[in-house]
C-alpha cells in the first residue's frame, strides 16, 4: 500500500511540476515534443496538436521535453527561439506550480483541522521567564529575531539553536491586539548523570558510555547490566527510575554493582554534573479551527513554514549541522510515506487522507524549493543562464552552458545513488 501510495504523490507532484512548464510553453508559442509522467519505456502514448504525451514504465520523474530545448538551434517554435523573458517564464513556472499545488493541499488541511497557532499555554511560577513577564494565553510572535505564524516555527528554530545558559532571550508575543517585548536569562537545572546511554526505555544495560562522565572512568563497559545501586537491587529500569526519583543524584560517590558473563562487578562512581538551560514556558501543539478567509491565511503560511523549514535544512547541510546521511531520497520518501500512514490507521480515514496531503504539501514544497537552487541542470541553474542573457542582451554560449549542465548533472546521479544507498541502509 505505502508502495501505491508513494507512487500516487510522486506522480501528482511531477505531474504538476512539469504541467507549469507545458502550459507556459504552450503560452509562448513553444513546441512541446513530448510530456511524459515516468521514465524509460512507454508504457502508453499518444499524439495530439504536434504533441507526444506518454506514460512510461518507471514512475519516478517526468519530463516536458521542448523543440530545440538542448540545442543552439533558434528557429521557429522552438525553445531559444522564444522571447528570453518567456523562456524565464516557462523554466520558472515548474517550481511556481510545485507551490501552488502545496497551497491547495494547505488550504485543504487547513479547512479539515485547522492551524496551529504559537500560544503559551504555560508559565512556571518564579520563573524568569515569568518574571519577565509572559503569561499564559500570549501569542509569540518573534523569538530571538525569527518571526513566527505557527507553533512548529518556533518548534523548528529550537531544534536547530541549541540555547545556552548566558544567553539572552529576546521576545515578542501578541496580548490583547499589543505587542510586548519581553528579554530574559533561561533558567538552568542543574542534574548529577552517572554518563551511559541504555540499549532502550526498559534495559538497564550499557549500550555507550558519556566520555569525561562517571562511568566513562570505572571498568563498566557496553554490554554490562547495572544490578544495584548503593547497595539498592535492581531489577528493570522501574527500579532504577524509582530509586532516582527517591534518592536525586549529587556529587556524592555512589556505589554501582554490573554484571558481565555472569559475574557481578563493584564500582565507585562520581556522578558529573549536568546544566541544561530551561524556558519554564510550554506553548500550543494542538490546532485551531479557521474559518472565513482565515483558511487561505494560515494555508499561505502553511507554505511559508515548509518553504522555510527546506531552506533551513539546506543551511544545516551547508553548515555541518547536517551531513549526506541525513538526506533521504525516494526510497526515503515512500518509507516515511509507509510509515505515517500506518501511524494514521489507527486514528480513521480523516487522519490518512490529511497526512498523505501533508506529505504532498512537503514533498511539492521541497521540490519547488530544490529546483530552484542555482545548481547546474537544475532549474534554477537554468535560469541563472537566462537572467545573464536578458541583462547583457545575448546568450552564453550554448556549447558551454551545455557542458555545465551535462556536468551538474553527473554531479547530481552520483548524489543520487549515495542518497538511495543510505535509504536502503536506514530501512535494513
Amino acid at each position: 500500500m505505502k508502495i501505491i501510495l508513494a507512487i500516487l504523490i510522486f506522480s501528482a507532484i511531477i505531474l504538476f511540476h512539469e504541467l507549469g512548464h507545458f502550459l507556459l510553453a504552450k503560452k509562448n508559442k513553444i513546441v512541446v515534443n513530448e510530456f511524459s509522467l515516468g521514465m524509460g519505456p512507454r508504457l502508453l502514448s499518444t499524439v495530439k496538436n504536434g504533441t507526444r504525451y506518454s506514460l512510461k514504465l518507471f514512475p519516478i520523474g517526468g519530463s516536458c521535453a521542448m523543440k530545440g530545448e538542448d540545442m543552439e538551434d533558434e528557429g521557429p517554435g522552438t525553445f531559444n527561439g522564444a522571447p528570453v523573458w518567456g523562456r524565464i517564464a516557462t523554466v520558472a513556472a515548474g517550481p511556481i506550480f510545485n507551490f501552488i499545488l502545496a497551497f491547495v493541499a494547505a488550504v485543504i488541511i487547513v479547512a479539515l483541522v485547522g492551524y496551529d497557532p504559537a500560544e503559551v499555554t504555560k508559565v512556571e511560577s518564579g520563573s524568569t521567564v515569568a518574571q519577565a513577564g509572559l503569561q499564559k494565553g500570549d501569542i509569540i510572535k518573534e523569538y530571538q529575531g525569527y518571526h513566527i505564524d505557527l507553533s512548529r516555527d518556533l518548534y523548528l528554530y529550537m531544534y536547530l539553536n541549541s540555547l545556552s545558559e548566558d544567553e539572552t532571550v529576546h521576545m515578542t508575543v501578541e496580548r490583547g491586539g499589543k505587542e510586548v517585548e519581553l528579554s530574559f536569562k533561561p533558567d538552568v537545572q542543574v542534574r548529577y548523570l552517572l554518563g551511559f546511554n541504555r540499549t532502550d526505555a526498559s534495559s538497564l544495560e550499557v549500550k555507550s558510555l558519556i566520555p569525561g562522565m562517571g562511568l566513562s572512568e570505572t571498568g563498566v563497559e557496553p554490554g554490562d547490566v547495572l544490578t544495584s545501586i548503593n547497595g539498592v537491587r535492581l531489577e528493570n529500569a522501574e527500579d532504577y527510575n524509582a530509586y532516582l526519583e527517591e534518592h536525586p543524584l549529587t556529587d556524592e560517590t555512589v556505589t554501582i554493582t554490573y554484571e558481565r558473563d555472569g559475574l557481578e562487578y563493584e564500582t565507585d562512581v562520581t556522578p558529573t554534573e549536568s546544566r541544561t538551560p530551561v524556558l519554564n514556558f510550554s506553548y500550543n501543539l494542538a490546532y485551531t479551527k479557521a474559518e472565513g478567509f482565515g483558511v487561505l491565511k494560515y494555508a499561505g503560511l502553511e507554505v511559508k513554514y515548509l518553504i522555510r523549514s527546506t531552506l533551513l535544512s539546506l543551511k544545516e547541510l551547508l553548515t555541518g549541522g547536517l551531513g549526506v546521511k541525513d538526506l533521504s531520497g525516494p526510497v526515503g520518501v515512500v518509507d516515511a510515506i509507509g510509515s505515517t500512514y500506518e501511524e494514521s490507521k489507527s486514528e480513521g480515514i480523516l487522519a490518512v487522507w490529511v497526512n498523505m496531503l501533508y506529505m504532498a504539501a512537503l514533498l511539492s514544497a521541497n521540490l519547488g524549493v530544490m529546483n530552484l537552487l542555482p545548481l547546474p541542470a537544475l532549474d534554477g541553474g537554468r535560469l541563472v543562464f537566462l537572467v545573464i542573457e536578458a541583462v547583457r542582451k545575448k546568450p552564453v554560449n550554448r556549447q558551454v552552458e551545455g557542458m555545465v549542465h551535462f556536468a551538474g548533472l553527473m554531479v547530481l546521479m552520483v548524489l543520487m545513488v549515495v542518497v538511495m544507498y543510505n535509504d536502503i541502509l536506514k530501512i535494513f
